[in-house]
């Protein structure tokens, strides 16, 4: 029973040392010369500087797998501290692959700006997610649907209060109104548990 306990104990341990703080403020400029934490620059000592990336622009030294990849991640660029985001540039010689990898605190999203890249993934249970297969990647189990749309007209709020909001007249509102689906009378107010 004690050793229950204390696996118990370890994998919740886990789980708060390996993931990222909530971010409580509106930013925390990062102290790139603390060795164990990151903590918070003084906010009197924060510039517009500490909030701008430069290097996306050029290409890294290329590895022996024809890679090279920019890093911006709040190792680099110190205002990213408790955004919840990182973002890289990979470029690619001919011939050139991806070095198989995970990103244990994120979720990853490809974007190809130029020549044709084939990517996928291979999950736990060793099942390929190849070329065509793979639509989206959400930071979620369910990241369910919301269109603006439906979640702003779908629901019998009055013309006057949606014009105000919208910044349109009661004319521009009853039109787009007119076009409404009525969400609400299910209660999701325009929310879909659907991850499509």
């Amino acid at each position: 029973m004690v050793l229950m306990v204390r696996i118990l104990f370890a994998c919740l341990f886990i789980g708060l040392v390996f993931s990222d703080p909530p971010p409580v403020q509106d930013y925390c400029v990062a102290v790139t010369d603390s060795e164990t934490y990151i903590p918070c620059k003084n906010s009197s000592l924060v510039t517009i500087e500490d909030f701008m990336f430069y290097g996306l622009n050029a290409t890294a030294e290329f590895n022996d797998a024809g890679q090279a990849i920019v890093s911006v991640n709040v190792n680099t660029f110190p205002g990213l501290r408790t955004q919840g985001v990182s973002l890289a540039r990979a470029d690619y010689a001919v011939g050139g692959v991806a070095v198989p990898h995970v990103h244990p605190r994120a979720a990853e999203l490809v974007w190809v700006l130029e020549g044709t890249f084939l990517s996928g993934f291979i999950d736990s249970e060793e099942r390929v997610f190849s070329k065509g297969t793979i639509l989206g990647f959400y930071d979620s189990e369910n990241a369910g649907r919301s269109t603006f749309r439906d979640t702003i007209f779908g629901c019998e709020v009055k013309e006057e209060v949606l014009g105000k909001d919208l910044g349109l007249s009661a004319e521009d509102i009853s039109k787009v109104g007119g076009r409404k689906l009525n969400l609400c009378g299910k209660g999701e107010a325009g929310f879909s548990a659907s991850p499509n």
